[in-house]
């Protein structure tokens, strides 16, 4: 008979018991439930210090370039190593605008707009790496509860099986093996409930650096166009 605790009505309750004594498909389930509550915790503890680390470069990074230091020694400070945030954004700009002059830029307003390009696409790479894997989170929000729903139905089907063949309708006949089949529930819903937190405090968070960093990019393109201006008055 598939389910022991059928037959054993005195078998233990705990959740180790009732997850042996279920069925190999409810099983499934819950081993895939778990394994994607592991990957959920992961991801939110590396996301959770990925932002924490952001918004120190962001800070740092705002005090450097507020200091009054001139950008060319910024920019030769930053282009040697690593760079994220508005790091990378400074870089991709002055970059660009570096290789402009050197060729003789001719047109201010095509200039200002590659450099504009250049920060966007900065801006763009760094939001791709906050945001990536925010959705595996979103994903499991949402179906976790309905696949454990899944291996419910399919425990609480092979428990009526058995209880007809057992012929008893006992209530410590039939209550564990309807406490196998709801663990998968539970368990869909412990996968499910932090996953949805997180996804919607993570997403919020990404928005805000998001709005940090494209609020840096408007400054700095203000700026460099001023500049552009200044020396396009000065050639003339």
């Amino acid at each position: 008979m598939e389910s022991l605790a059928l037959v054993e009505p005195t078998a233990s309750l705990s959740i180790w018991t009732l997850f042996w004594q279920a069925g190999w498909v409810v099983k499934l389930v819950m081993i895939g439930l778990l394994c994607a509550s592991i990957w959920t915790w992961a991801i939110i503890i590396d996301k959770a210090v990925a932002f924490g680390r952001m918004r120190a470069a962001l800070n740092r990074f705002e005090q450097v370039f507020w200091s009054g230091q001139s950008l060319e020694e910024l920019y030769r400070s930053l282009s040697e190593r690593k760079t994220s945030g508005m790091g990378s954004i400074f870089v991709a700009a002055m970059r660009e605008w570096k290789k402009s002059f050197e060729k003789g830029a001719k047109s201010p307003l095509a200039l200002q707009t590659r450099i504009d390009k250049a920060m966007d696409l900065a801006l763009t790479r760094e939001m791709e790496g906050l945001e990536g894997r925010l959705g595996f989170l979103a994903t499991v929000g949402a179906s976790a509860p309905f696949i454990g729903l899944f291996g419910t139905v399919v425990g609480i089907m092979t428990s009526f099986q058995a209880i007809a063949g057992s012929k008893s309708t006992n209530l410590a006949v039939v209550a564990p093996g309807i406490a196998e089949a709801l663990l998968a529930t539970a368990i869909g819903l412990l996968a499910a409930i932090p996953a949805v937190v997180a996804y919607n405090k993570l997403s919020s968070d990404a928005g805000k650096l998001a709005v940090r960093m494209e609020g840096f990019a408007d400054e700095f393109s203000a700026i460099l166009s001023r500049q552009i201006d200044e020396k396009v008055a000065t050639k003339g």
